[in-house]
């Protein structure tokens, strides 16, 4: 009876050969909520993607619900920072709560949305970066990834405030090129490609990407140009966030005009009636 395993060639000593991880099959097991959630991001990474600068208040409001909501969801899931034990479903309603007061102040505080956005752009460029700089050299330290991302997510958030619409276009095709690559990262792969992404940041030692991850991590910047060349020539070609403000406030003015204008006209009206009833008063008391 043959053994099913390999022999080495070389004869002596019988060992296993390396089985190779991409040529097995991937076990697919999809769970209701994370299916839902991925399906929901989606569609929200298209509108990022096409018409992130021309929805500029929904796209301020969901930047600070992602944002929040991704770092809590981690926080508890993953790192477990309280003492218990949470699932995936209170996790993500704790996130999701504290998501929902982030989008809030960015999406009213427009200074806040703004450099919500540039650090984002900032975190994925530097996220990117560190992926494939660390296919040739791994950092012994983990200050030294921390502090690439946040150096250049501050660098790219002073300059979205700068240069607004250019940067807010840029930041919203990354972002939205992220979040839809992360969701077919999921539905093709269970999130092997955003697992490798997250051992390289802790500089945990993790199998190699095989070669469907590379195509899956092309889509980024593909869809990454098509987005800012949409927006670009499309979508916000003849849209400007700072008309919709100042449109805002000269219909206020215009409304305080138009009431200050009848107020006068009232008072121009009254003034003939008050003369008459005191000349009447006049002429019965002389």
């Amino acid at each position: 009876m043959t053994d099913p395993t390999r022999l080495s060639p070389e004869g002596g000593g019988a060992g296993v050969a390396e089985v190779d991880a991409c040529s097995l099959e991937i076990e697919r097991k999809y769970d209701i909520i994370p299916t839902i959630i991925c399906s929901m991001c989606c569609l929200f990474g298209i509108i990022y993607c096409f018409f992130g600068y021309r929805c500029f208040k929904a796209v301020m409001f969901l930047s600070g619900l992602m944002f929040g909501s991704v770092i809590i969801f981690l926080l508890c899931h993953k790192e477990h920072v309280l003492d218990t034990q949470l699932s995936v479903e209170a996790s993500a309603g704790i996130g999701l709560g504290i998501g929902l007061l982030c989008g809030l102040v960015t999406m009213l505080v427009r200074s806040v949305g703004l450099f919500m956005t540039g650090l984002l752009l900032g975190l994925l460029l530097a996220l990117a970066a560190l992926l494939v700089t660390h296919q040739f050299y791994t950092p012994t330290t983990v200050w030294v990834p921390l502090g690439t991302l946040l150096g250049t997510g501050m660098l790219f958030a002073v300059l979205t405030l700068q240069w607004q619409k250019i940067f807010t276009m840029l930041s919203t095709a990354v972002f939205g090129a992220a979040i839809m690559t992360v969701c077919a990262d999921y539905f093709v792969e269970m999130l092997a490609l955003a697992n490798h992404v997250y051992d390289c940041l802790r500089l945990t030692p993790g199998p190699a990407l095989c070669w469907y991850s590379w195509v899956i991590l092309g889509i980024w910047p593909a869809l990454s140009f098509i987005g800012v060349l949409i927006q670009w020539k499309m979508t916000g070609d003849s849209f400007s966030h700072t008309e919709v403000v100042i449109s805002r406030r000269q219909k206020r003015v215009q409304l305080m005009r138009i009431r200050e204008k009848d107020a006068k006209k009232r008072q121009q009206a009254e003034l003939p009636t008050k003369s008459a009833r005191s000349a009447d008063g006049n002429r019965y008391f002389p």
